[in-house]
């Protein structure tokens, strides 16, 4: 009899192994080392599972453009960021369901401390508000001050009370990376125990990721281990790690595809790996519950998706009469996906180690299409096609910039009178000082990203910051009776789309 299982079993897997689409079997590895080039991408970790099963595991390309030697593989670790936010979102469902804490309580409840800009807001907000992104902030917003800064999370949590939301409470889906950081304090607080030893023992170690970690010296002292990446005037850049560790719930996840298969597995069968039930399914249901609406809009290269929701640390959407269940990361230097078709028994995980393409998404959904039997068509090459565009008219007003930097005007005022200390109700303070005899930019919260200005004209200087994530933008003064009353400081849109004000003191 036994004879007989193993057989049948052997059979089934072959099965399954044969029903994989041409693409996935036959031409996903010419696939990804093409796209990875288009994209000057140096290294990409994948993992597919199917019905069950580990379909792939497998690194692509280098941890470092400058060391050939420096082979990515299954175990190599990437920050996934905000693909943290599932676990978090899954950390708080499950003590509602074991009455440790209420999604629906209010947040003031178990964290006294807590306010929003305003008290009406503060009394209403719930723990769930916290987990699905409509707390009236704007996507990204205050992440210039949280991001890569000295503050610690309660610090972070204590800044929502000054950042003034654009939306009503509750009205607008805004990407709040603070809310999840809330939540983090919030299991902290019912637990007694920090969120990073949560995870640790509720979901990595009983899930056997051994190399799963949520701390900066977790990644930067491993030898296995990527360097972020960017581009830079269409140059690939490498770029130090950057210590996230206080996004914690929002974004602190180190993992690598090795570890994360077991993520895809247990997600697809209810909550049980390995014929342990580890997390209970209703747990699983809680978190698949939608929210609040992201968009109702159809997207350009899928024209069978209709709908976007967030849920709990997951967004759901449908696509080509499936539901989706996805979430997507990205810090400094890395972005990464993770997408589950339940109805499909798929999930799907990329990794990247530059955080200057579009290739995450597309091999995701590149590899989805495949197994719902769509017709071919390359999404990467669509999605760069897309991007060029948006890269050239970015170049064309850098240019143009530059141009008038070159032209030295002279500022209407001395570089002096620009130098002194500059406050903002949310941040607080930087420092613009004349270091041989051009200006700089010091922030309060971020010492090691210095801002150096040259100045355009009007009153405008181009910023360029030392963390290349940052972006280079322009910085304007006001200013009235020939003095300075204020500069308005902006970073990249990847970081936060605001620009904000700063009052000369």
């Amino acid at each position: 009899m036994k004879t007989i299982f193993y057989t049948i079993s052997a059979l089934i897997i072959s099965l399954q192994a044969y029903a994989q689409p041409s693409f996935v079997k036959d031409s996903l590895n010419i696939f990804i080392t093409r796209e990875m080039q288009r994209w000057q991408v140096p290294g990409l970790a994948i993992a597919i599972v199917k019905d069950g099963q580990v379909v792939l595991e497998k690194g692509y390309g280098v941890k470092q453009f400058d060391k050939p030697e420096s082979k990515v593989d299954e175990n190599t670790l990437f920050q996934i960021a905000s693909n943290t936010k599932a676990f978090t979102g899954t950390a708080v469902a499950w003590l509602h369901s074991e009455n440790s804490l209420s999604l629906d309580e209010k947040v003031t409840y178990y964290l006294p401390y807590f306010k929003l800009y305003d008290e009406t807001s503060t009394q209403l907000c719930t723990v769930r508000d916290l987990l699905c992104h409509r707390l009236g902030t704007q996507t990204f917003q205050g992440d210039f001050l949280n991001w890569g800064s000295n503050l610690t999370r309660k610090q972070i949590v204590e800044g929502l009370a000054r950042t003034k939301p654009v939306y009503p409470f509750r009205y607008k889906y805004g990407y709040s990376n603070a809310g999840f950081i809330t939540a983090g304090e919030v299991i902290l607080a019912t637990t007694d125990t920090t969120w990073d030893d949560f995870l640790l023992h509720r979901f990595f170690k009983p899930m056997g990721m051994k190399r799963t970690t949520s701390s900066y010296a977790g990644m930067v002292n491993d030898n296995n281990a990527c360097l972020p990446h960017t581009l830079v005037d269409g140059k690939l850049v490498k770029m130090p790690l950057t210590n996230i560790d206080n996004m914690g719930a929002s974004a602190s996840v180190n993992s690598c595809v090795g570890d994360m298969k077991n993520w895809l597995l247990l997600q697809l069968n209810n909550g049980q790996l390995n014929g342990k039930q580890i997390i209970p399914a209703n747990v699983i249901a809680e978190t698949r519950k939608s929210n609040m609406m992201v968009n109702d809009v159809n997207s350009k290269f899928f024209k069978s998706k209709h709908f976007t929701t967030y849920s709990l640390g997951w967004q759901m959407s449908d696509y080509n009469g499936r539901r989706v269940i996805e979430h997507s990361g990205g810090a400094n230097g890395f972005v990464t996906k993770t997408e589950l078709i339940p109805e499909e028994n798929l999930g799907v995980i990329v990794y990247t180690n530059s955080d200057a393409n579009s290739l995450y998404d597309a091999l995701c959904k590149q590899i989805i299409e495949a197994y719902m039997g769509m017709p071919y068509r390359n999404i990467s090459e669509l999605y760069h096609i897309n991007s060029q565009k948006g890269k050239q008219a970015s170049a064309n007003h850098l240019k143009s910039i530059r141009d008038s930097i070159a032209m030295k005007y002279k500022p209407a005022l001395k570089l002096d009178e620009y130098c002194g200390t500059y406050t903002n109700g949310l941040y607080g303070k930087v420092e613009i000082k004349s270091v041989k005899g051009k200006l700089q930019l010091f922030m309060e919260h971020h010492p090691n990203n210095i801002g150096k200005l040259d100045f355009i004209n009007d009153n405008r200087f181009l910023c360029t910051y030392t963390d290349v994530t940052c972006g280079v933008e322009p910085l304007s003064f006001t200013t009235a009776n020939n003095q300075v009353k204020s500069v308005t400081v902006k970073v990249a849109d990847f970081i936060d789309y605001l620009p904000y004000e700063f009052v000369k003191e």
